[in-house]
């Protein structure tokens, strides 16, 4: 049994250190220093529509939105990736064209994961092949709480072989893991697992993204990083709709991760209504874009 796995079972977390850290993360910018932070969050945003009402229509007017926005707004950086259902993946492509946004695409039977292993394979192949740059799929959840972790580890390492080459989000739900030890294992499992990212919650539990459950993973993805010298992403994503908000996971990661993590590369947040926010802030006056 490797050190980290040692970790993975009995991890070493302070609660009173955890909430001093988010204490610590939701203190207010303001000024030049919260501007600058704004632009760098909004290039980190994975745009994202996942609604039951989505149409071909609706989408394409969607990703060719996205596309013009560097035509609007020249001065500041576009979302990192645009976040569709797998059926959408190859509207949303033709829509994005050449812009230099990643399509990115949930999948594997989302977002409760319960489906046969055999449909998440063959959703996530269709998904790449149709385009899809980015995978974003949850864990089986309901298994990680049997404390079967190896069949977690299977499912995601399955899954991350059948992605190939795209970039794997693995999902935590971390609203349903009851407590952080629980959050912790899942991260450091999806991480030993393959995973390029691992993401809070889909955003549709009672319980989505919070400052407490992002602390855990960043923790652990420091640990894995300290571990192995493999650097793992962190996605924030449910319920992130207001600049302040989103600067509560900026500071998590940057005091918790660094600087190196600051880039869209390492660090995402999946949100709908997030980049008009910050817009409206940064740009008063004008309607919103998205």
């Amino acid at each position: 049994m490797t050190k980290l796995y040692q970790k993975l079972l009995n991890p070493d977390l302070s609660i009173d250190e955890m909430n001093e850290g988010v204490a610590e993360a939701k203190k207010v910018l303001s000024g030049k220093d919260r501007a600058a932070v704004l632009r760098d969050i909004f290039s980190f945003i994975d745009l994202t529509s996942l609604n039951t009402t989505d149409s071909a229509t609706a989408i394409r007017r969607f990703a060719e939105k996205a596309a013009s926005f560097s035509l609007i707004y020249n001065d500041i950086h576009n979302v990192a990736a645009l976040c569709v259902f797998p059926n959408f993946v190859i509207t949303a492509r033709q829509g994005l064209g050449k812009c230099g946004v990643k399509l990115a695409a949930v999948s594997g039977g989302f977002p409760t994961s319960q489906t046969f292993l055999e449909v998440k394979m063959y959703e996530t192949e269709m998904t790449v092949k149709n385009g899809a740059e980015e995978i974003d799929i949850v864990i089986p959840v309901g298994t990680f709480l049997e404390n079967d972790y190896e069949a977690v580890i299977n499912e995601l390492k399955t899954l991350k072989m059948v992605a190939g080459q795209a970039t794997l989000k693995v999902i935590l739900e971390t609203g349903l893991l009851k407590d952080p030890k629980n959050i912790y294992r899942a991260a450091v499992m999806a991480m030993e697992s393959g995973a390029d990212f691992v993401k809070t919650s889909t955003g549709k539990s009672q319980v989505s993204a919070t400052p407490e459950a992002a602390w855990v993973m960043c923790r652990a993805v420091l640990d894995y990083w300290n571990e192995t010298g493999i650097m793992v992403g962190f996605k924030a994503a449910g319920g992130i709709a207001t600049p302040d908000e989103a600067i509560v996971y900026y500071n998590i990661v940057k005091e918790i991760l660094g600087e190196k993590w600051l880039c869209p590369e390492y660090f995402r947040i999946g949100a709908s209504r997030l980049a008009n926010s910050i817009l409206s802030e940064l740009y008063p006056g004008k309607p919103a874009f998205f």
